[in-house]
């Protein structure tokens, strides 16, 4: 008895794991389908079904829509901030984790502050500032505003407070400066912690529209999100491209999951032991 409902329990696990499965993978197959039709075919469900395949739409991406110079943009500031956030956020983190002064208790309290504020409460104040600076239209207004998250320093000052202090001690002992001991011993501890910011801001760049869209005109500058949004007509959508070029943009970020999907799940997991 005990045997057969351990039986129809994980059963029932596996069959609700493949209805999600199904319900997650489906849209992604849909895309891909429709991203090899004919340009003007009907996305019906018959035609879909019916029709040839073709890589003529991804060769228009490339010639005469030149969606390639809208990937390097996002390619170019999704890498830059990224950067930037490995850098500044774990400097921040650990200034904050490691020296129990009062300023910097107000410090951290007001990044926690900061990440109670919506972030489109902050376009008109940034689009303003922007153009005040000269900053807008260019390829500063895109990365700037974005190298330090601070959700980036929540996270990774947590992890660094589970990292005993008694091996940076042991490293002063032996004579290594403050520098040396911030990038030799504790930053590559911190690598799991700092997989998953790296991800997370670099996904966040990547889809990101509002932001590129409010604060860029020129063509050159558009990113990838802001490109498609093009294909958006007022009387009709060019779905074959539009699927084209969201395949485009959904298979580097799919490749680099599927990469770094160890780092992300021991980033995750890292921060709940205690040592």
């Amino acid at each position: 008895m005990v045997g057969s409902r351990n039986l129809f329990n994980e059963s029932f696990r596996y069959l609700l794991l493949l209805a999600v499965f199904v319900v997650m993978v489906f849209p992604l197959l849909w895309m891909f389908r429709v991203s090899l039709m004919q340009a003007g075919t009907s996305i019906s469900l018959a035609s879909v079904f019916d029709s040839g395949y073709t890589l003529q739409n991804f060769i228009d991406l490339f010639t005469s829509i030149n969606i390639g110079r809208n990937l390097f943009n996002s390619a170019l500031v999704g890498i830059v901030v990224t950067l930037g956030n490995i850098l500044f956020c774990f400097m921040v983190a650990y200034t904050l984790a490691r020296y129990r002064y009062l300023a910097n208790k107000l410090l951290f309290a007001s990044v926690i502050v900061v990440l109670m504020i919506p972030a489109h409460i902050t376009i008109i104040p940034l689009y303003v500032l922007a153009v005040r600076t000269g900053l807008y239209d260019t390829y500063w207004a895109l990365i700037l505003p974005w190298l330090v998250n601070p959700i980036g320093i929540f996270l990774v000052k947590q992890y660094i407070e589970t990292i005993p202090p008694s091996m940076e001690e042991a490293a002063r002992i032996d004579g290594a400066g403050e520098f040396r001991i911030l990038f030799r011993v504790v930053m590559p501890m911190c690598k799991p912690a700092l997989a998953v910011l790296a991800i997370q801001v670099f996904f966040t760049n990547w889809n990101s529209f509002l932001f590129p869209f409010i604060l860029t005109s020129r063509d050159e500058l558009r990113t990838l999100p802001v490109a498609l949004a093009l294909f958006q007509g007022h009387q009709a959508i060019d779905w074959q491209h539009l699927m084209a070029g969201s395949t485009v943009a959904v298979v580097p970020v799919m490749a680099l999951f599927l990469i770094m999907q160890r780092q992300i799940v021991s980033g995750i997991t890292a921060g709940a032991i205690k040592q």
